[in-house]
């Protein structure tokens, strides 16, 4: 099959062997894969590896253990080794598309931000009707889904962040009641003006690095702060006498640690919470672009420049 690997000389298109699925696995013949930013450290290990972690496309074969998929199915997955003709991935992990008429390009899009961001939310962040948000980075695609899921989950008032002013003016229009520009000396005050000196329940960030120390400022007594990305640096300042005084809790994700079984909770749990909304297509995430699978290099370039807003689409 053809399929985009990870070279010394770049992201190239070869012929590589087509997956086998395991019992618990359903092979997907690949019509559309998103790009994420996790895509570009695959790109780096120069390791021969299929790059790529999330697709959709249709079911040719489903194990015996893979669940409630058959030949034919249309399907939206994370995994591994997505930018190709074929991918095979835990029956787990997949999500039947609901909506006949929905393209391949745009389910592509949703899985993983779902999974993410109805985890980060939900399960670690403990999101309560009427507690306040914020979503740092929330120009992201997965910061973009993440305002939607917070609005659709009942929360008060839901904030984000993003340091670019033309992503930053569009946040409103997925559910965000404040946007602020996080790069700007006392951005965090905000927050507290919005939520008359409370600070908000919940915090989703996606930046960490130096802007830690103010993050934390914005966090409300009893506070939860998932750290689910670090654009912004590994390392910051943490501040242990506030977390002690707002009795913060602070939790770290990563889908890199989880066991197989972990993530087919995560995605039930999605899938139990959200279903309706993404059968009734009331979460989505605009397409920045589309290239086709040649071409992969070029949507991993407009990746790794951050020329984007939304999600780049590969065509298969």
């Amino acid at each position: 099959m053809k399929a985009i690997v990870s070279t010394p000389d770049g992201a190239r298109l070869a012929d590589v062997p087509a997956p086998q699925p395991q019992p618990h696995e359903i092979l997907v013949r690949v019509k559309a894969a998103s790009l994420n930013r996790a895509d570009l450290a695959g790109l780096a290990a120069k390791d021969g590896k299929v790059i790529g972690m999330e697709w959709a496309g249709e079911v040719i074969e489903a194990g015996p253990q893979a669940g409630p998929f058959k030949p034919g199915d249309r399907v939206m997955c994370t995994g591994a080794g997505a930018y190709a003709e074929y991918a095979v991935t835990d029956g787990g992990r997949a999500c039947k598309i609901p909506d006949a008429s929905l393209p391949y390009e745009e389910a592509t899009v949703l899985t993983l931000a779902l999974q993410a961001m109805h985890d980060a939310l939900a399960t670690q962040g403990q999101l309560k009707r009427g507690d306040d948000v914020l979503i740092h980075g929330a120009s992201s695609g997965v910061g973009l889904m993440g305002l939607q899921i917070a609005r659709l989950l009942g929360a008060g008032k839901v904030i984000g962040t993003s340091t670019h002013a033309a992503r930053r003016a569009r946040l409103g229009e997925f559910g965000a009641d404040l946007a602020l520009d996080p790069s700007q000396p006392g951005w965090h005050e905000h927050i507290l003006e919005a939520t008359a000196g409370k600070g908000v329940e919940v915090i989703v960030d996606q930046v960490t690095g130096k802007q830690f120390a103010q993050t934390m400022q914005t966090a409300a007594i009893g506070g939860r702060i998932v750290n689910l990305g670090r654009l912004g640096g590994a390392g910051g300042d943490f501040d242990f006498q506030l977390h002690a005084l707002r009795r913060l809790t602070y939790i770290g994700v990563t889908f890199r640690t989880r066991s197989v079984e972990e993530i087919r909770v995560l995605n039930a749990r999605m899938l139990a919470d959200l279903g309706q909304a993404i059968a009734e297509r009331r979460l989505r995430l605009p397409i920045d672009s589309s290239y086709p699978l040649a071409d992969a290099g070029a949507a991993l370039a407009r990746m790794s420049a951050n020329e984007h807003f939304g999600k780049i689409v590969i065509t298969v």
